[in-house]
């Protein structure tokens, strides 16, 4: 699979161990978790999934030891329906949006689990491929390269800059895509 994670970021995930893979998971799904609570925030019926969710990239931060439940976890976000895709697809750029954040967290949870860094570099890939597209559909937008220096970032830091970045550079996103949107 042709990916968008640069290939030194996926060699250092390679080397870097279990540790630098649950960072950069977790400061991945950090970035991309406004697009889905902030996108699904008041949907009926929705509660649950946005509290699961919410739970699951908190746990993410603790990059000391595997999440015991994490193949259950992958399991309940499947059952999402963001990831219930039908002959239509996805349609419009809410949708679109709220996917690429639950496919990131189904990635890291994987990745979070198993300490693969295989996994951790289709998480990787889904944050970058979803800010191409919001690069895509925002005038002088520079999402995709703030991910890339991000995701290098994640890996040579010691983690004590790295979720304050995120957390500023997700509430960026969502309202970049936010102000996207019909009203």
């Amino acid at each position: 699979m042709q990916t968008l994670v640069e290939e030194a970021v996926a060699e250092e995930l390679r080397a870097g161990g279990r540790e630098a893979v649950r960072l950069y998971v977790s400061a991945c799904t950090e970035r991309m978790a406004p697009l889905f609570v902030g996108l699904r925030t008041g949907a009926p019926g929705r509660e649950a999934e946005l509290d699961f969710y919410v739970e699951s990239v908190r746990d993410l931060w603790y990059v000391d030891r595997p999440l015991a439940d994490a193949a259950e976890r992958v399991r309940l976000l499947e059952r999402f329906p963001e990831l219930q895709l039908d002959e239509e697809g996805i349609t419009d750029a809410a949708d679109t949006y709220a996917f690429f954040a639950v496919l990131c967290l189904r990635y890291a949870l994987l990745a979070h689990g198993s300490g693969s860094a295989d996994e951790a570099v289709s998480c990787g890939h889904v944050a970058l491929t979803a800010m191409g597209m919001v690069d895509q559909n925002t005038a002088g937008a520079s999402f995709l390269a703030e991910e890339q220096r991000l995701q290098s970032l994640s890996l040579s830091d010691d983690g004590s800059g790295v979720w304050d970045a995120s957390v500023a550079a997700g509430r960026e996103r969502f309202r970049a895509v936010l102000n996207r949107l019909p009203h």
